[in-house]
Formats: structure tokens, sequence, C-alpha cells
């Protein structure tokens, strides 16, 4: 460092030109004319010129990884009964009734011990016998809300469960 040059203080927000050196000791005056003397290891050269050729790199921002547990998408299930046995034909209509039941309060279970805020169940329109079976073992249920999903709250073909 040499009489005349721009310094700025390490970890202090002091800068000002050298005004004289004394071995390892520099001394300094601020724009407002106050005189500091610092060691040569406290100070670095105040030079715009160096960052001049200095590329700088962009790097991409990382991507943040959202568990499926934390996904805004609803789980769906759809209790239309062909999308759960190979055979619909082999059972009659309370089995039916019975086992879209059953697949429903295991979907509830699953979706609480995975932590899941929203399900969405899929009961279509029809002459409501599946519609009431959905209502009432949610309605037996706890910590949990439940509204049709459509405008047409009559007959909106599916329901939006959100736990708590």
């Amino acid at each position: 460092m040499k009489i005349g040059d721009k310094v700025s203080v390490v970890d202090e927000d002091l800068s000002g030109i050298v005004t004289s050196v004394h071995g390892k000791t520099v001394v300094f005056k601020d724009e407002y004319g106050f005189t500091y003397q610092y060691p040569q290891e406290k100070l670095v050269p105040k030079n715009a010129d160096l960052y001049e050729n200095i590329k700088v790199v962009r790097k991409p921002e990382p991507k943040k990884v959202v568990s499926k547990k934390h996904q805004n998408n609803a789980l769906i299930l759809d209790l239309h009964f062909h999308n759960l046995v190979k055979n619909p034909n082999d059972y009659d209509g309370f089995e039916r009734l019975f086992i879209q039941k059953e697949k429903l309060l295991e979907t509830i279970a699953f979706c609480r011990k995975n932590n899941l805020k929203r399900l969405e169940i899929v009961h279509g329109i029809g002459d409501g016998v599946l519609q009431r079976m959905v209502f009432d073992v949610l309605e037996s249920q706890s910590n949990l809300d439940f509204y049709n999903k459509d405008i047409l709250h009559h007959q909106s073909g599916a329901v939006m469960v959100e736990f708590h």
C-alpha cells in the first residue's frame, strides 16, 4: 500500500485514503477528515478495477424438494365398483356396497396415517345409495370436514374431505 491508495477496514464500515505508511501500520483519513491507524493486515484496497475482468457465474437455484405427504394435490379415491374389483358382475348389490365402504374406511385410515390433508372421493351420480353411504361414513368420522366438490351441491359426483 502506498500514499493515495483508497482502503477499507475489514469487518468495519470505515474507509479512506492512505496518508502515510510506518512499517506494518497504515495511517489513513476518512471522508470527514478523521485520521485512523490500522495494521496493514486489517486493510484491503478499495479498487473497483480489481473486479472489472471477473465474470459473474450464475448458478441455477436448487429446486426445493416437496415430499408427497405435503403436496397440495388431493388423493383421489374413485369408488366406482369396476375400479375396485376384477369381475364386477360376480357381486350382488349388498356385497358391492360393503366392498366400497371398506375401501373408503381403508383410504381414510391411510390418509390419517400418512398425514395427508385432502382426499377427494368420487362416488358418481346415480340413484344416491353410494352417495348416502359415503356421507354416513364421513359423518361418523371425527377431525375432518367434507363438502361437495362441484357447484351443483345436490348432484356433484364427488366429495372433498379435509383432515385436521
